[in-house]
């Protein structure tokens, strides 16, 4: 009969983790002056890690010190550090990012059991997350060039909403492994005359001495922008860009093409049916408009299409309210506390800089849901008041649009209000009539934030309260832009 206690040696082994006195490892993480210091035992450290192994088998002396790589940051690391001694990671407890990042660092040192768990976590719970920071994991997971999995998630993602990459402010600084992946997807939901501009702009962003006007270049120029774009130019659907486009937009870089294809390309503009030498790719297949819309479907936890609509009517003061079917907006997530956090300074640090934005909580314990517009763009350089004539202050009682209250900006030199403490307070409308606030860094936590009534908006967006406080569940900031499908 075998009796096996392995909780209670997982249990010794997590209480070494806080042992400051049998230690003979000394590690650094952080460059100054952000230095940090831990301790740990070279046994552990070998059998548990090859990267460890190896730092410490070039190492004699008593007390060994190992520097860890620059990227990783000292929270990470302390994370690793004690899953190392307990081998426990509690998702529920870490913000996405911190999530993605300790994935990452977890690759770099050789903890692949751990890699490759935060990577499926990441895929199968927190895609909504890897849409809203597309740019940011798309370049760290082919900078690494490993995930193969989230790679692929990625390329899936890029494949039906194209505009996260292309659109992206990151997008010129992007390889060319990552656009080579990308124009070799046969579902690309992009027109193929688009995807040549795109193409165009990041390969003259590679060679910023080109001359700003085409009239300009020089044979040398052309061949220069040749040579960048040489992996993706047999890429291109050529023969799937319509007439008017081949001229107004490939004709003018004819010189980058081979010579045998833009001969067969201009025959097919006046003798489409005859054959031609150069290898004609198949057309891109494009997805059915409800697939392709299915990113819509998702926009939010917290609001439906319905009360989306109805946001839309009073962003453009309307006094017919918008439909399902005619919503001139699209609403795109920037944040979900849920993914994010709920530290007020998370608030700022994501949204600085986004424009025509809609803030909307889920009120603890109730179905109740309340929000508000700013046209602005969100800084969090600012203090003090803000002045719009636009913004407005909303709730949905009962999760209804039935029974919502609309409160628009009376005074519009205080229709938003900076507070100075950035890592206190998040979003605030007016004097507090509707704010986002928490002294423990998480707006789950306290019931600091607020609704009130005053003379900066027309009415409290809480029935029969002059004043109330509350906590929420989750949040969310929605960015506001055209609908692309109307």
């Amino acid at each position: 009969m075998k009796y096996k206690f392995l909780d209670k040696l997982s249990q010794n082994f997590s209480e070494l983790f806080y042992d400051q006195e049998e230690y003979n490892v000394i590690i650094e993480v952080d460059k100054m002056p952000n230095k940090k210091t831990f301790t740990a035992h070279s046994v552990i450290l070998r059998y548990r890690s090859s990267y460890f192994n190896k730092e410490l088998s070039n190492n004699d002396d008593i007390i060994k010190t190992i520097p860890i790589p620059p990227s990783i940051s000292a929270q990470v690391f302390e994370i690793i550090l004690k899953y190392i001694y307990d081998g426990i990671i509690d998702t529920e407890n870490l913000d996405t990012k911190t999530l993605f990042e300790l994935m990452v660092a977890a690759d770099e040192l050789k903890f692949n059991e751990l890699s490759k768990i935060l990577e499926s976590y990441l895929i199968e719970f927190k895609t909504s997350w890897l849409k809203t920071h597309f740019p940011f994991v798309y370049h760290s997971i082919f900078k690494n060039n490993k995930f193969e999995n989230l790679k692929k998630c990625c390329n899936d993602i890029v494949a039906r909403y194209p505009k996260l990459i292309f659109e992206s402010t990151e997008f010129t600084s992007f390889g060319e492994s990552v656009l080579v992946s990308i124009l070799e997807r046969d579902d690309l939901q992009m027109k193929e005359s688009l995807i040549w501009d795109y193409l165009i702009k990041w390969g003259t962003a590679q060679n910023p001495t080109l001359p700003e006007k085409l009239e300009r270049w020089t044979d040398e120029n052309f061949m220069t922008l040749k040579s960048t774009l040489q992996k993706c130019l047999p890429l291109i659907r050529y023969f799937h860009i319509s007439n008017p486009d081949v001229v107004d937009k490939i004709k003018p870089y004819k010189i980058i093409l081979d010579k045998q294809l833009w001969t067969d390309l201009k025959q097919h503009l006046i003798l489409p049916d005859r054959p031609v030498k150069s290898i004609i790719i198949p057309p891109r297949v494009y997805l059915p408009h409800e697939l392709s819309s299915r990113v819509d479907e998702l926009f939010s936890n917290i609001i439906n299409q319905e009360q989306a609509a109805e946001i839309s009517t009073w962003i453009d003061n309307e006094p017919t309210s918008y439909s399902l079917t005619n919503n001139p907006y699209e609403y795109r997530l920037i944040l979900r506390g849920s993914n994010d956090g709920f530290a007020p300074r998370n608030f700022w640090d994501i949204c600085h800089g986004y424009s025509n934005t809609i803030v909307v909580v889920k009120i603890k314990g109730t179905n109740e849901i309340v929000g508000g517009f700013n046209p602005l763009a969100w800084d969090k350089t600012k203090v003090g008041d803000v002045k719009t004539c636009r913004s407005f202050i909303f709730s949905f009682k009962d999760n209804s649009i039935r029974n919502s209250i609309l409160s628009r900006v009376l005074n519009d030199k205080c229709a938003l209000h900076y507070y100075r403490d950035k890592d206190e307070v998040g979003p605030r409308f007016g004097k507090a009539e509707f704010m986002l606030k928490s002294c423990e860094s998480d707006f789950t936590k306290d019931c600091l934030n607020q609704c009130k009534k005053s003379k900066f908006y027309e009415n409290s967006i809480r029935e029969n309260h002059n004043y109330r406080e509350f906590s929420i569940t989750d949040y969310e900031v929605l960015k506001v832009v055209k609908n692309s499908r109307l």
